[in-house]
């Protein structure tokens, strides 16, 4: 009798894919940040950048190291929990999705300003404020119906994205860098102020937004171990680069001037420094990157297309780093309500789609509330509020974890280690976690949002956390998982003339069995794979309980089936947001010789030759024979690999 087998989740992702969201994600930031930053920083805006930058490069050392060792949606949360215990969790997770719904609420408030290059209605009050909210609506919709992200689209972006602005660097360094204006605008504890320099350095980590996506992410990489650290290597060396040269090019087409005490027609508003302001941070605050373009010396039709192709570019990458905002909320939304740390309700499915609708109208609405008054500083501030506690959270626990789990394997080691009562300790971590405490003091003492928005936010939480495990029953310290069903061993390919049968849905036909089995011959074994594909918004490993609930029964129906007709069999399930990448994955790793799918009982969209049938067929790594409709009345369709 044939043992019932489940394989876990599909790792697909590789580095690309790996780079180009993080990079997307990370990326899109200097399209706001660059104003946010100025306006405070004047004519030390670069030297900001980089500082923060060192922060961002000691804080992606310890996601590598912790996401390389836990590959699993959470971040800082799921190291926290890891390395202390359910309380401090929850704490990471609730101030990271504070910096969830601030990246939703400021990426969504900038894509209607880099689409006033066509429509100048959109830059200012309340155009913006609508477009903002337009977007977070369309694309709450859109995630309710299992919009998810291509990774194909976010690799060719962040490539587009990338080369624009290196290539926006080189021209400007060609135009308009003036290495004596850069150094004779800063005068040190004037202009910029001692007190808006601090400022500006407690505002800069908004540049940063995003690091928290290659945590996500790493339960999909292939091999996360050596995967994640690359791509975070990757992205520090991009994005660092991007800010210094695209900020010392600004400040070169957009110095620091002075133009007298309080509010100015031609800059836009009133000044952060008396006397001193850029452009860049008053009249393109909300879309420094145009003004950049604005200010290079382009004219006519250059100047139009350059404006445009910009506009649209970055509009783009906002749009798509606003979902990337509603996906990660929802997984960690998920990650926690699996952890019982929220309520069930958190990861409640549509019954028609499938997703978790409820959370993601729950926090699509908090990131309209916050675009609702139209302040960009609103928004910045409080970023920096939840990324300073999540960092630090996070550096804590890796040091911790160094302490506590010391033989645990660490494909990824952060460097710069001291031995402290016998255990190596990362100073980077250290480091990092000191310089972010200090940052987010900073934070609080010199903004109000932080106190009146920030700290209500974590102080409620935390009652509604514990409120809520007092309710259940639980320990709030103690660690609960939603009871799953135990996964048996994988089990060993085997040596015989294999096929795979992929199985979607509620029913199995016999006939496909059969008709499988018979190419195998008698002494071949088959392998009935179960496929269920897992929306975007959820984590791989989370959630669908009853779907795969009846892939398992589907699974066993297929297994008395065969062993019925005296056919050697084994059955999988897989979790996948690929289908046809999982199959052919498994199809390789099997050694399978054919391919056999009856589209029968395949879902809607893969009847006929679906999404799944074309991308087996295009990259075919044995020979596939696919059975549709066509079968009732002639011969399925067969295609063999090359």
């Amino acid at each position: 009798m044939a043992r019932l087998t489940e394989h876990g989740l599909r790792r697909s992702v590789g580095v690309p894919g790996l780079f180009a969201t993080a990079y997307g994600n990370v990326g899109s930031s200097i399209y706001y940040a660059l104003g946010l930053v100025a306006g405070y920083a004047l004519g030390l805006t670069p030297v900001v950048f980089m500082f923060a930058g060192g922060l961002f490069v000691l804080t992606a050392k310890t996601y590598a190291e912790g996401a390389a060792m836990f590959p699993e949606a959470g971040g800082s949360s799921s190291f926290a929990r890891h390395a202390f215990n359910d309380v401090v969790s929850f704490f990471a997770g609730w101030a990271l999705s504070l910096d969830y719904i601030i990246t939703i609420a400021i990426s969504a408030f900038f894509v209607p300003h880099y689409l006033g290059a066509f429509f100048p209605a959109l830059t200012h009050n309340p155009g913006d404020v609508i477009g903002g909210l337009v977007t977070i609506v369309l694309l709450a919709a859109l995630n309710i119906r299992g919009l998810g992200e291509s990774a194909k689209l976010n690799l060719f972006l962040a490539v587009a994205d990338l080369c624009t602005q290196i290539l926006l660097v080189g021209v400007g360094i060609a135009l308009v860098l003036n290495p004596s204006l850069l150094v004779n605008q800063v005068h040190l504890g004037t202009v910029p102020s001692w007190h808006n320099l601090v400022f500006a350095l407690s505002v800069a980590m908004v540049a940063y937004t995003g690091i928290e996506t290659v945590s996500n992410m790493a339960e999909e990489a292939k091999d996360p171990g050596h995967d994640v650290p690359k791509s975070v290597n990757l992205v520090l060396f991009a994005v660092l680069g991007v800010y210094a040269g695209i900020s010392v090019v600004a400040l070169s087409a957009l110095p620091v001037v002075h133009h007298g005490v309080g509010f100015n027609a031609a800059l836009g508003s009133t000044f952060s420094h008396p006397g001193y302001a850029t452009a860049l941070g008053t009249t393109y605050e909300n879309d420094p990157v145009l003004g950049i373009i604005s200010r290079l010396g382009l004219h006519g039709a250059l100047l139009s297309a350059a404006r445009d192709y910009v506009g649209v570019l970055a509009a783009t990458i906002l749009f798509i780093a606003t979902n990337a905002g509603l996906i990660g909320i929802s997984r960690l939304s998920w990650s926690l309500a699996e952890h019982r740390q929220l309520p069930s309700l958190f990861s409640r499915l549509h019954v028609r789609y499938r997703t978790p609708w409820f959370t993601i109208v729950f926090f699509s609405i908090l990131a309209a509330l916050l675009i609702i008054p139209g302040e960009t500083t609103l928004l910045g501030n409080l970023y920096s509020f939840g990324a300073m506690l999540s960092f630090t959270t996070a550096h804590v626990a890796v040091v911790a974890l160094r302490f506590k789990q010391p033989d645990r394997e660490r494909p990824y080691r952060m460097p710069w280690n001291v031995n402290i009562r016998g255990r190596p300790i990362p100073l980077t971590a250290v480091l990092g976690g000191v310089g972010t405490f200090v940052a987010w003091c900073a934070v609080v003492a010199l903004h109000d949002e932080a106190r009146t928005i920030g700290i209500p936010w974590i102080v409620l939480g935390m009652l509604g956390y514990l409120y809520y495990r007092r309710r259940q029953g639980l320990n709030p310290f103690s660690t609960y998982r939603i009871p799953r069903a135990e996964r048996p061993p994988d089990f060993q390919a085997l040596g015989y003339r294999t096929a795979l049968v992929p199985i979607f849905g509620a029913d199995v036909s016999a006939a496909a069995l059969a008709s499988a089995a018979k190419l195998v011959g008698e002494d071949g074994v088959l392998y009935a794979m179960f496929v269920l594909p897992v929306p975007s918004q959820l984590s791989l490993e989370s959630g669908l309980e009853d779907e795969e609930a009846q892939g398992r029964s589907v699974l066993e129906s297929a297994r008395i089936q065969a062993h019925r007709a005296n056919i050697k069999i084994h059955c999988g399930l897989i979790r996948t947001r690929n289908p046809g990448a999982a199959l052919v994955e498994e199809a390789k790793r099997v050694k399978c010789d054919v391919i056999y799918w009856s589209t029968l009982h395949a879902p809607s969209g893969e009847q006929e030759i679906g999404p799944t049938a074309i991308y087996l067929l295009s990259k075919r790594p044995c020979r596939v024979i696919i059975e549709t409709e066509r079968r009732r009345s002639g011969a399925p369709l067969a295609v063999s690999a090359a």
